[in-house]
């Protein structure tokens, strides 16, 4: 398993990033529309971090990992099959990737097709 792009949805994006660049050494880049205008740091292995605040009041502060799929349909098939409840079918972001968010155990999920 790789995560491919772990999501953090904070109201206090600036401090997370700080502290991350002090505790890791990396540096978090300007905000990218595609991702909710979440500041990015690059992963070993590839993926990304990113830092963002709630696209609207209702979205709560999470922190959500996507993990890396050949075939998000077919994953997202055997999600629901094991129980789980899809809260954002597949979606492409151009030049990103494909993801899909769901909830299983209570607990938010992503999957990523490159």
């Amino acid at each position: 398993m790789q995560i491919q792009y772990l999501e953090i949805v904070t109201k206090e994006v600036d401090a997370v990033c700080v502290a991350y660049e002090a505790a890791h050494g990396v540096q978090f880049g300007d905000p990218i529309a595609g991702l909710g205008y979440a500041r990015t740091a690059t992963l070993l292995g590839g993926g990304l971090v990113g830092v963002r605040a709630p696209m609207h009041d209702a979205e709560e502060q999470v922190v959500r990992p996507y993990w890396l799929v050949d075939d998000i349909e077919a994953a997202v098939g055997s999600v629901v099959k094991a129980g789980g409840t899809v809260a954002h079918p597949p979606l492409e972001i151009p030049g990103l990737g494909t993801f899909a968010i769901y909830i299983q155990g209570g607990i938010q999920h992503g999957l990523w097709q490159r």
